[in-house]
């Protein structure tokens, strides 16, 4: 019987497809992409944390995405800028990076739904009901949420690549232009059926939980505002909850497209283009959306702007 075991400890990134006349414009944009999201995420983190009528629990949970934001882009972009200007057969990757970076990546899109559960719990109790508000979203309560939102993604995604590394090796070529779970077992000769179960439960019950979560949330906030008659609960409901779904629309959105086209080789060049903008478009948009419909957000920065044009005159 052929012994298919290789293991080999250094392995070929295929990487993106890009020309001599392409890899210039390509480098420029994910340059300033990624200088770009760490600007106006980490921008949000600081105006949160110095501007006292920010100290709500509402924008401590929100804080959960610009650090995820940061964690995903960090670990993707730097080494997709590394590899522009290297041939491609000279674009490699160590085993052990390659397993971190599947890590990363998946930690990434999995609390990217948990935090938008554990936002939309918070939006859940601030419209429906307000009396009990501060007593349910108390600062232990905001600590638990986030536990929960980068424990129960942490625990799913060491599963997930768990039951990859366990597999041993026969090929050497990650078929991406980074690692992912999908890439490092694809390395396998091995019988991937129990990754193949457990990564597509893992998808639905991910999916199901915070569709689910999401729809019961906005379904109960919208039975509350059609049975009162606050036109200021209401306003204030319509404000948080579009922009909170705004946000999700636009995870799901982006999440859903490099899905749909793993199910097309022939459209593999797109399906990674598409994976990209799924970890810049949301890094690069959430905290701007969010700011801009806060308007304690758009009153500091009025005021940051105020007083450096009084210094100035």
């Amino acid at each position: 019987m052929e012994n298919y075991t290789y293991n080999s400890y250094m392995l070929h990134l295929e990487g993106l497809q890009v020309t001599k006349d392409t890899m210039y414009p390509a480098f420029i944009f994910l340059l300033f992409a990624y200088l770009f999201i760490i600007f106006v995420n980490v921008g949000m983190v600081v105006i949160v944390f110095f501007e006292r009528t920010l100290h709500q629990p509402m924008y401590f949970l929100f804080c959960n995405l610009p650090f995820n934001d940061i964690l995903g882009n960090s670990i993707m972009v730097p080494g997709l800028l590394a590899y522009v200007f290297v041939p491609p057969s000279e674009r490699f990757i160590s085993y052990n990076e390659c397993v971190v970076q599947a890590f990363t990546t998946h930690m990434f899109g999995t609390t990217s739904h948990t935090i938008m559960m554990i936002m939309a719990f918070d939006r859940y109790v601030a419209i429906c009901v307000p009396l009990r508000y501060s007593t349910i979203m108390s600062n232990k309560m905001v600590i638990n949420l986030t536990a929960a939102a980068w424990g129960v993604a942490f625990v799913f995604v060491v599963v997930l690549i768990s039951l990859t590394v366990r597999l041993n090796r026969c090929r050497d070529v990650i078929e991406n232009f980074y690692c992912d779970n999908a890439s490092l077992f694809k390395l396998s000769c091995d019988s991937v059926f129990i990754n193949n179960v457990y990564g597509l439960t893992f998808t639905v019950l991910l999916f199901v939980a915070s569709l689910g979560s999401v729809l019961l949330t906005y379904a109960k906030i919208t039975a509350v505002c059609l049975s009162s008659k606050n036109k200021a609960l209401n306003s204030k409901a319509l404000k948080t909850c579009s922009t909170h779904l705004c946000l999700y629309l636009l995870m799901v959105i982006s999440g859903f497209i490099p899905i749909i086209l793993h199910r097309f080789p022939k459209w593999s060049h797109e399906r990674k283009i598409a994976s990209i903008l799924f970890h810049i478009v949301p890094g690069s948009l959430n905290p701007i959306i969010y700011g801009f419909q806060s308007t304690e957000v758009r009153k500091f920065l009025s005021n940051v702007l105020r007083s450096k044009k009084m210094s100035s005159v």
